[in-house]
């Protein structure tokens, strides 16, 4: 019986590691030394034992390239308490700088606050099937790894500037919709987007002239963006130049910053319940 116990212990780690991943069958059989048909049995317990405590699920598909992949459900609480940190910090009148923005630096670069909101990102932005998230350097990268990890899926980087490491890229310029100058950004021709669904990730969203330019130069490479995510956007201007986003938080001078209307909302409810469109609106 202790063996079994040791091995379902094993077994759950091994499944629950790599969120949105297929896992082979034959693989998770060598790994833990048990015949096929054990395995499975024991998958069986360790599936229900997640959905009955609210964890996630696993799915099995089928056939000679078979294998498992686990879709974790979110943890609200973790995430309340996130967020929680996170209003307490940026409400703090040391962090608004000249222009209507945040300084977000350290909060960004800490795993115990992006994890969870890349946990809430991808949750959202996971019903458009993303194939990949891209992010415009640096500040966005952090959180942008955070939701591909939960959507089992990779990051695509956008630059600044063309850079010599990245080989041949595809560059363009636009107008930055809240300051209202000319910039650019590049991404490399080696880069593996082409003709996917992309979820565009940042860390600060104003006017979206960043999030549209980016759009822009995705579809260059015949790639969609499927929805757009950020940890904090501006109430002004409530029109953007991006739709489908969704923001974990929002911000204004006057009223300070609190969780956008839907993050309430799924906070509130039970995963899967109805009022979760799949981040169709901010």
């Amino acid at each position: 019986m202790r063996d079994r116990v040791e091995r379902l212990v094993a077994l759950t780690r091994l499944v629950t590691a790599r969120p949105g991943v297929q896992i082979s069958l034959m693989g998770l059989a060598e790994a833990l030394s048990v015949a096929k048909s054990t395995l499975s049995e024991d998958l069986g317990v360790v599936r229900q034992g997640l959905w009955r405590a609210g964890l996630g699920d696993i799915a099995t598909q089928v056939g000679a390239a078979g294998g498992i992949r686990f879709t974790p459900a979110l943890d609200r609480q973790w995430v309340r308490q996130a967020l929680d940190t996170l209003m307490d910090a940026l409400g703090q009148e040391d962090r608004r700088l000249g222009g209507g923005f945040l300084y977000m630096t350290d909060l960004l670069f800490d795993p115990a606050l992006m994890d969870p909101m890349g946990a809430l990102l991808a949750d959202r932005l996971k019903a458009a099937g993303p194939e990949m998230v891209a992010t415009v350097e640096t500040k966005g990268i952090p959180l942008a790894l955070a939701v591909a990890r939960n959507l089992g899926v990779p990051v695509v980087l956008i630059r600044r500037d063309h850079r010599l490491s990245e080989g041949s890229s595809l560059s363009i310029n636009y107008l930055s919709g809240s300051s209202h100058r000319i910039q650019s950004m590049s991404l490399a021709r080696r880069a593996p987007v082409r003709g996917a669904r992309v979820a565009y990730v940042d860390d600060f969203l104003k006017a979206g002239g960043t999030a549209r330019a980016a759009a822009d130069l995705l579809g260059e490479f015949q790639a969609e963006v499927t929805g757009v995510g950020v940890l904090v956007a501006t109430r002004e201007p409530a029109e953007k130049l991006v739709t489908h986003i969704a923001a974990c938080l929002e911000w204004d001078e006057a009223t300070g910053i609190m969780p956008a209307a839907w993050v309430t909302l799924r906070l509130a409810t039970e995963a899967g319940t109805e009022g979760d469109d799949g981040g169709r609106n901010a």
